[in-house]
């Protein structure tokens, strides 16, 4: 589902309501793959949490993103894309995102901040690539709303400090290769994670994104 500004009409009340983030009746701690269970400090995406995903342009990052997501989107969680201009949905689809329940915002402009608080009340998780690099003020906002509404908000930058305050976990795309066989088969990443709490402690680890039927940068 693409949604277009201007003009930016408000989610219908059914809408939203069906939409609604059930935290009182779901897990705190919403699904993930099998290969972030391992790696992630609550074994999944805790609710009311910030992950920033820092990579180069075309480097992979979004291609992670949604591979932290796919786990959710798979299971029945809504998911919302807001800044992405091209999201690569074909291998959004290879990364097990459940494409029937994305909701693509892919041109806020200006209203970037208002998109994500529409979602917020809306989807159990955002990603976002932030358009320019937003105040201390606006991110703490922005970040009072996901804890508020028990969402999960995946901040995709592409360089260090773009999201100017420290998220609960940050996970960096450090260096990575292309694998190819007569065509790109698989992105490698060295990935690096870190954060606060359980996720303090800093750990790096060598992964294959696929690119199995489209390319997600």
């Amino acid at each position: 589902m693409f949604a277009f500004l201007p003009p930016r009409p408000p989610l219908p009340p059914d809408i939203a309501e069906k939409l609604r983030p059930l935290a009182t009746a779901r897990s705190r701690i919403l699904p993930v793959s099998a290969v972030w269970k391992e790696r992630l400090p609550d074994g999944g995406l805790r609710r009311g949490s910030t992950i920033v995903v820092t990579a180069p342009p075309a480097g992979g990052g979004l291609s992670l993103a949604m591979s932290l997501v796919s786990g959710a989107s798979d299971r029945g969680y809504w998911v919302s894309v807001v800044g992405v201009d091209d999201p690569g949905v074909m291998a959004m689809s290879d990364l097990g995102v459940d494409l029937r329940r994305v909701m693509f915002v892919p041109r806020p402009r200006d209203e970037w901040v208002d998109v994500v608080g529409d979602m917020l009340d809306g989807v159990d998780l955002v990603v976002l690539r932030p358009l320019g690099r937003p105040s201390p003020d606006m991110t703490r906002r922005i970040m009072g709303r996901v804890r508020e509404r028990g969402a999960v908000l995946v901040v995709l930058c592409d360089e260090p400090r773009r999201w100017p305050l420290p998220g609960d976990v940050h996970i960096d795309l450090v260096d990575g290769r292309w694998e190819m066989e007569h065509h790109l088969t698989q992105r490698h990443a060295v990935v690096r994670l870190s954060g606060r709490g359980d996720a303090r402690r800093e750990r790096e680890w060598s992964w294959g994104l696929p690119l199995a039927s489209g390319q997600a940068g």
